[in-house]
C-alpha cells in the first residue's frame, strides 16, 4: 500500500492538527448532515493509519468520502476559526489521499 513518509508533509500537518483545539461551540453541530466531531475523528484516525503504514482499500474509500464531506461543508462554515480548522483538516486529508490518486492513462 501507499504509506506517507513520516518525515514528509503529512506528519507535519498531523502535528499541527494535534495542537489545534476543536472549535468552541461546534461540538454536536452538523452542516448538511455532516457531524463535525465525527468527521474530525474519522479523518484523524485515517491519517494515523496512513502514517503508520498505509491504508487498505476500505480506508482509502472512506478517506475519499471524508474529503467529499469536507469539500461540501467547508464553504458552509461562517465562523472564521472553525472554517480554518476544517480547511486544514481537508488539506491534511488530501495529502493523506495523494498516494492513492489514480494515475492518468
Amino acid at each position: 500500500m501507499g504509506g506517507a513518509q513520516p518525515e514528509g508533509g503529512l506528519a507535519r500537518l498531523w502535528e499541527d492538527h494535534l495542537r489545534a483545539p476543536f472549535p468552541d461551540g461546534f461540538r454536536g453541530v452538523d452542516f448538511d448532515g455532516v457531524d463535525l466531531v465525527l468527521l474530525d475523528a474519522d479523518v484523524a484516525g485515517l491519517v494515523q493509519r496512513e502514517l503508520k503504514g498505509g491504508l487498505d482499500d476500505s480506508g482509502i474509500a472512506y478517506l475519499w468520502g471524508c474529503i467529499a464531506d469536507l469539500d461540501k461543508i467547508v464553504p458552509l462554515i461562517n465562523e472564521e476559526y472553525c472554517a480554518s480548522y476544517f480547511t486544514r483538516l481537508r488539506t491534511m486529508a488530501r495529502v493523506a489521499a495523494a498516494p492513492y490518486n489514480p494515475t492518468a492513462t
